[in-house]
């Protein structure tokens, strides 16, 4: 049976200079597996959702109120004080803190595995993690996106947890759920660790003011209505599974065969140290499974939400290696690092069309309107507004918020009447008060096009013309006359 976390072994304690050694070695690990996210001005939509936000936010938009989206508040705070110091134009600054990111959740898993393992064992926790971390399509892993910023908070949280430092714990579980909701799930195995510790009451008061006042004062300092609803309350049809069932559940799959196949070193172990021997580890099987159910919620399953599940599986297949022959540990994290160079590769070499068809809407943007110009483009790339460096005619930066379309949705609940609550008055009155001077209708047969968008297709029709296209999308322009 492993080593209970009580009681570090002799290892921790008498090991000199071993963080000077460990830390300069995941510091290469972590730039090498987050090397190819500096190739590319964008990996998907949600680094272009943030980066237009961050904009906003600059020129003097307001969270929650003139500059909307369902997540918390963060990571676009994150955004908007990088472009601030480094400028908006480029996404490299922020991709620095991205490496930052994932070097700071392998340190604290290594901590971790250490004071529970050992020297070795803080090794392996770190190197597996870095490792698994790339393990899902390049847009989903080397994305400067909320789970990477999330992880070191989970992390950060069962780290004081282990260490019986409550109040410290909580405010860690309230940075994961601020920077995306899903992140709160880690709020379990800081539980579980609070009881089997036989945490007082002070330690669960301390546990519940660090985790509330920090995400009281977020929605103070934004709108707390605001916040409440963007956050928590108003997704409810965005997170119902009818509609796209076959397609969820392919992509649900296909991403757990992508994981699955990056964890090819982690996997084996865990299962034979299943057959053979208890762990000692309840905790961190708790954490996956939290992690596995906080996947699921919203039954969307992008790739990039299965990376919540990669720092417990780390830490279980290190706590399964140390019942196990060494040469079990030297396979896996072989067979890690061939998965990683695999998936490097991926991000290398693979083409990013949708990518190139933003490029072109952008400078199709650029060529067409001054830099003044509120532009609207119907779609699901924000990117598009960042890369012309236009503004957005609404706060509505996808077409998904006012129709319900996201990931793939393609079924009856698409439409003007599954929108977010409220949005369609906001938008009208919007595009009344400012019209902008170009719309690009990038539907491109997509069930949120304006033939499927009433209040969309009656706007078109009585004040735009048709102006041509663009790979597939419609460029429209004010028609002679129009108010």
């Amino acid at each position: 049976m492993l080593l209970a976390p009580h009681a570090p072994p002799r290892s921790v304690v008498a090991g000199k200079g071993y963080w000077t050694r460990l830390l300069p070695l995941l510091a290469v690990v972590a730039c090498v597996t987050r090397a190819p996210s500096f190739l590319r001005p964008l990996w998907n939509p949600d680094e272009g959702y943030l980066a237009v936000q961050a904009r906003m936010l600059a020129r003097g938009g307001q969270l929650y109120e003139t500059v909307v989206d369902r997540k918390p508040p963060l990571l676009p705070w994150l955004y908007e004080g990088t472009f601030a110091v480094f400028g908006s134009g480029s996404l490299t600054p922020v991709r620095v803190l991205a490496v930052l990111a994932q070097l700071a959740t392998a340190v604290l898993l290594a901590s971790i595995a250490r004071r529970r393992w050992g020297d070795r064992a803080g090794r392996t926790a770190g190197a597996l993690y870095l490792l698994v971390s790339v393990g899902l399509n390049p847009e989903d892993a080397q994305a400067a996106t909320f789970e990477v910023f999330m992880l070191p908070c989970t992390a950060a949280a069962m780290w004081c947890a282990d260490r019986r430092r409550w109040g410290a714990a909580g405010a860690a579980v309230a940075c994961a759920f601020l920077t995306k909701q899903t992140g709160g799930a880690v709020l379990l195995p800081v539980l579980h660790l609070l009881h089997r510790h036989g945490g007082p009451r002070a330690g669960l008061l301390r546990l519940a003011a660090g985790a509330v006042l920090p995400v009281l004062g977020a929605a103070l300092v934004t709108d707390p209505a605001g916040f409440a609803f963007w956050t928590v309350t108003g997704s409810g049809a965005y997170a119902s599974f009818t509609g796209s069932e076959l397609h969820v559940l392919a992509r649900a799959l296909t991403n757990t065969a992508i994981l699955g196949a990056a964890s090819a070193g982690l996997l084996p172990p865990i299962a034979r140290a299943l057959r053979i021997a208890r762990t000692g580890a309840a905790d961190l099987w708790l954490w996956l499974a939290a992690s596995a159910v906080a996947v699921t919620l919203g039954f969307h399953f992008f790739g990039h939400y299965f990376l919540q599940l990669t720092p417990p599986l780390a830490l279980l297949a290190t706590a399964a290696l140390q019942i196990l022959p060494w040469e079990r540990t030297s396979a896996a994290v072989l067979a890690s690092a061939c998965a990683c160079a695999l998936f490097l590769a991926w991000g290398v070499l693979a083409p990013r069309p949708e990518l190139a068809h933003a490029q072109r809407l952008a400078l199709t943007l650029d060529r067409r309107t001054a830099p003044g110009d509120r532009v609207l483009v119907w779609g699901i790339h924000p990117e598009t507004y960042w890369l012309a460096d236009r503004t957005p005619a609404t706060r509505y930066l996808t077409a998904g918020l006012l129709t319900n379309f996201s990931g793939g949705r393609d079924g009856p609940q698409v439409g003007e009447k599954y929108a977010v609550a409220g949005t369609w008055p906001v938008f009208r009155a919007e595009l009344a008060d400012r019209a902008p001077a170009l719309v690009i209708d990038d539907s491109r047969g997509k069930p949120y096009g304006p033939a499927r968008v009433p209040s969309l297709r009656r706007l078109l029709a009585a004040d735009y013309e048709q102006a041509g296209e663009v790979d597939g999308a419609v460029l429209y322009v004010r028609a002679p006359g129009a108010p």
